[in-house]
């Protein structure tokens, strides 16, 4: 009798890069300027990343662009969001039966607190110079820093399924 083994060792591969981007820039305006920089035509997604924390659950706007010729997947994804949590106060008193709204902050990557944005680019691997893109991103107005993150350093992959 044969005994066949799958390796799970192939689905841990990570196949992306991963950019962070340091700017004051609403997202929509970071993609417009994106696709003026680079060969890309980034669109706003339906399809939010969501995730789901204790504070509750948070939806992280999402622009892509899926380059059919190359078959590359752009993906610019926000990584700070807010989540409102309703309180309820039990004690009566001048201000009873109010509610207290909690904001706090959620990230998509929590070990890149800094970072306000992350381009992902998934099956490019050896059609773009990424550190190309990174200098291009750079040269951005109000784009303070761009930098390639080491996928091997982030804890929270999962956050980056989608």
């Amino acid at each position: 009798m044969a005994i066949h083994k799958l390796d799970l060792g192939e689905f841990d591969e990570i196949d992306y890069y991963l950019i962070a981007i340091h700017t004051s820039l609403e997202d929509y305006r970071l993609a417009y300027f994106i696709n003026q920089k680079l060969p890309v035509n980034l669109a706003k997604s339906n399809d939010e990343v969501q995730i789901n924390i204790k504070e509750g659950e948070t939806n992280f706007a999402r622009f892509s662009y899926f380059d059919s010729e190359n078959e590359i997947s752009w993906n610019l994804i926000q990584n700070k969001n807010e989540v409102l949590q309703q309180k309820e106060e039990a004690v009566q008193n001048l201000f009873s039966n109010t509610a207290l709204e909690i904001s706090t902050k959620v990230y998509l990557l929590p070990e890149f607190k800094k970072a306000d944005y992350f381009l992902k680019i998934e099956n490019a691997e050896d059609t773009l110079d990424v550190s190309e893109i990174k200098t291009t991103l750079s040269t951005i107005d109000n784009v303070s820093a761009a930098y390639i993150v080491d996928t091997n350093q982030i804890k929270s992959k999962n956050n980056l399924i989608f």
